[in-house]
């Protein structure tokens, strides 16, 4: 009998074997024609790619397939960080459309085109997998929250390296731009942004900033006040400051207090110790709400969790930063057995992301060291 979802994974070091061996078992899970099918590939080498999209694709004929070359994949609740694997996730979703973004150089600048006009038509998903060296997936992200404010973009940007990313659409295989299949609207779908970190100090409103430079925090130099949270902080976290610090923009400036999951977590680029400015990894206006915050391996845990907590999903497609897995968690497969264990075992596949896209506060952002879980129904 089959499903409306399903999933594989071979680690066999022959591409053409491996490919063989997850298009027969997802085939037998859903059977021929899937609406959308989603490939991951690491440690093969970039040009057999285009051999295994092709054979995926003559042997399920879904509807629209998207991939990606990664450093490391997700099969069930599997994460392979190390040697060759093939990767297939392939679902019954309803007719979806392929999209595929391109830049083009304009008289003003660069335009990205491609972005299906229905995109707008009600609330949709888009996933969408990216190159970071040659496609604006922030500039992207931020207009598709001004022109489609109901689309919900998720995915991630693909990470085997520069000159080394493909992009699988179809029949086409690209070096450049990015790729993605538009769901059909009212297939219930949820995302989650696990983003894993959890705020140290007190909230400090930003009094002086200009792009992405923080000037002064709460009327004080803003390395003055890290300086403070620094030395109020226990042991632990003092430890984990220094090894990474992250600030968190409120979401939600009206809310009376400000727990974790409030925030979209950015992090500190860098400082000016002349000025006593802090450089951040987005625009901060005057007037934000702002919260020092750290990462732990124990915080990524408990945030995953309560996110999947209540879960009701049959499927899932995991696009997970390529700094968690066993640099963070120190063993393998952490996020992939979480989402596994709550779709009840059903089909799970996804990447090692560049940077993840995802939405928080209701919108699309570019993220970075989080887990983007898009969770599908039966």
């Amino acid at each position: 009998m089959t499903t409306k979802f399903g999933s594989a994974i071979s680690e066999h070091p022959d591409p053409a074997h491996a490919v063989g061996e997850v298009a027969g078992a997802v085939l037998e899970a859903v059977g021929p024609a899937p609406d959308i099918a989603l490939l991951f590939v690491t440690g093969h080498s970039p040009d057999t790619i285009a051999d295994i999209a092709a054979a995926a694709r003559s042997i399920l004929s879904p509807g629209v397939l998207v991939g990606a070359n990664a450093v490391a994949v997700i099969g069930g609740p599997v994460e392979i960080e190390k040697g060759p694997a093939v990767s297939l996730w392939a679902g019954h979703t309803g007719e979806a459309e392929a999209v595929r973004l391109e830049v083009l150089s304009v008289p003003d600048g660069t335009a990205v085109v491609g972005m299906p006009d229905d995109a707008g038509l009600g609330p949709r998903t888009l996933i969408l997998l990216t190159d970071a060296f040659s496609f604006p997936t922030d500039a992207l992200t931020q207009a598709a929250n001004s022109q489609y404010p109901e689309l919900t973009v998720v995915g991630g940007m693909a990470s085997a390296g520069p000159q080394l990313n493909r992009l699988v659409l179809d029949g086409g295989i690209y070096h450049d731009g990015a790729v993605g299949v538009l769901l059909p609207e009212g297939m219930g779908e949820t995302t989650i942004v696990s983003q894993g970190c959890r705020p140290v100090g007190e909230p400090l409103i930003v009094t002086a900033s200009d792009g992405n430079v923080i000037s002064e925090l709460a009327s004080q130099p803003a390395l003055e006040r890290l300086r403070n949270v620094v030395e109020a902080a226990s042991d632990a976290d003092r430890a984990l400051l220094s090894r990474g610090l992250h600030v968190g923009l409120v979401i939600d400036e009206s809310a009376a207090e400000f727990q974790t999951g409030d925030f979209l977590i950015r992090g500190v680029l860098g400082a000016d110790h002349g000025a006593g400015s802090l450089r951040v990894g987005d625009r901060v206006p005057v007037g934000t709400t702002l919260q020092f915050h750290v990462r732990d391996a124990d915080t990524a845990d408990r945030d995953l969790a309560e996110l999947l907590a209540g879960v009701d999903a049959d499927a899932a497609l995991v696009f997970t930063c390529n700094g968690r897995g066993t640099h963070l968690f120190g063993r393998p497969d952490h996020d992939a057995s979480m989402v596994s264990d709550a779709v009840g075992g059903g089909a799970v596949a996804g990447m090692f992301c560049a940077g993840e896209l995802g939405p928080v506060g209701g919108r699309n952002h570019v993220h970075g060291f989080t887990a983007s879980v898009l969770l599908l129904h039966g």
